[in-house]
């Protein structure tokens, strides 16, 4: 049967059908760091916390009355968001330092075991795994000053996995082994690889039907989601001396057809989503931007690791609005929930920020952190550099670093619910704050 005129009309008028419901790293599949409803301005305490065997790098996300999360102990697990009642555990083999993505009751998450798996979200039961050309980790010679300079190193601060997202059936991550992977969400099945320049870590953000990452090449790439098709990439800044300035860790958030992405190579980037071309810019210092930016009511957050900037700028041009120097280098990625945003740092605290002026509402902190075993913490909690990094020969860099988790480093990004912020922890404890 034919439509009527009528309904040809609508047909043309009704929107696209968006993106299905997902819970997934920074909020949405855009990865716009925006949760419904307000958060706390106040605090008012712990409302529990839930401890796993190792540090958790993963980002909790929300679904069905659970929070959902992996660890390095190499468990992926379900507690109640109420409670802190353990739902269910998933042993995979190797640490889960990726967000979770649930959509249609189906939990899919990354693992350094090189797998990648689709687990019922209500009971953790398998649904299928898909083997991957295998994890690794950045590495290059002499990587960050390390010595000798002729010795190939891992990168240490390598310490994130792609989270994936999900659309129209498929579901889409990046890998260690170089390739960008589209599957079947319903089977594991190949739909289409791309292969890039290095290591993906970063996380995908969907929006129109494209896909954005970056790779440690320092390339942001965007890709046709139902084809793997390229439609543009754009080469950031490089650093063939040590390695330092180069390379996305973060990922993208895309807004009203720009895409804002925070680089290694020390800058904040606004990309024409249509055509990959540069709007503007904003360069840190020589520090890099690994937080993924949140983007709400015409304006961009985000922050810097060394400098310690917690920074607001205008999204159409950015113009800068409000800045502030926190106590320690900033990996978290802002989450916004009502006039609050909320960001991890470096010296075990999850901090609250006015959403205009920047401005530091309350502070979380660790118990680890206030313990402050092996003196990490300076006395005003700023991280006491000059004693971790004494050398740079050979371990002595991953030495300090594994030191400084010991504080209960927040480099997990907080999640907002029902007026609660949730958040991961390197003392392996997710929390539940209000």
């Amino acid at each position: 049967m034919k439509p009527t005129l009528l309904f040809t009309a609508l047909l043309v008028l009704l929107p696209l059908a968006p993106c299905a419901a997902q819970a997934t790293f920074h909020g949405d599949a855009a990865r716009t760091g925006v949760y419904a409803g307000q958060g706390p301005r106040q605090f008012h305490g712990v409302k529990w916390s839930f401890q796993t065997g190792d540090r958790v790098m993963s980002s909790p996300v929300y679904a069905d009355g659970a929070i959902h999360f992996g660890s390095d102990d190499g468990n992926l697990y379900a507690v109640d968001a109420k409670s802190g009642r353990q739902l269910w555990k998933y042993v995979t083999g190797g640490p889960v330092p990726s967000s979770p993505a649930v959509a249609d009751g189906v939990l899919y998450a990354n693992s350094y075991d090189g797998k990648f798996y689709a687990l019922n979200a209500k009971t953790g039961a398998t649904k299928w795994k898909f083997k991957t050309g295998g994890e690794r980790r950045f590495e290059a010679k002499g990587i960050h000053g390390q010595l000798p300079r002729t010795q190939t190193f891992p990168d240490i601060y390598d310490v994130y996995l792609s989270s994936p997202v999900v659309a129209d059936g498929a579901v889409y991550f990046g890998s260690g082994d170089g390739h960008f992977y589209a599957l079947d969400a319903q089977t594991g099945a190949l739909r289409w690889k791309f292969v890039a320049g290095e290591v993906i870590h970063s996380s995908p953000a969907l929006a129109g039907g494209v896909l954005y990452f970056g790779d440690w090449a320092g390339m942001l790439y965007a890709l046709d989601a139902a084809t793997g098709k390229e439609k543009w990439r754009l080469k950031t800044g490089e650093d063939k001396f040590i390695y330092n300035q180069v390379g996305f860790q973060g990922s993208p958030a895309v807004v009203d057809g720009v895409v804002y992405v925070g680089c290694r190579d020390s800058h904040l980037y606004a990309i024409d989503a249509a055509t990959g071309r540069e709007k503007w810019n904003i360069s840190t210092g020589l520090s890099w931007v690994i937080t993924t930016p949140a983007v709400h009511q015409g304006k961009v957050y985000f922050a810097t690791s060394d400098s310690r900037l917690f920074k607001i700028v205008q999204a159409s041009d950015g113009k800068p609005l409000a800045e502030h120097t926190g106590k320690a280098y900033y990996w978290s990625s802002p989450a916004i929930a009502g006039d609050v945003a909320y960001i991890g740092a470096f010296n075990g605290s999850l901090e609250a920020r006015d959403g205009t002026s920047g401005e530091l509402l309350w502070e979380f902190q660790t118990d680890a952190s206030r313990r402050n075993l092996g003196w990490v913490l300076a006395a005003d909690r700023t991280v006491n550099n000059s004693m971790l990094f004494r050398s740079g020969w050979r371990e002595a860099s991953a030495v300090a670093q594994a030191r400084q988790y010991t504080i209960g480093v927040i480099a997990s990004s907080p999640l907002v619910h029902d007026g609660v912020v949730y958040v991961g922890s390197t003392d392996g404890n997710v929390y539940a704050i209000e």
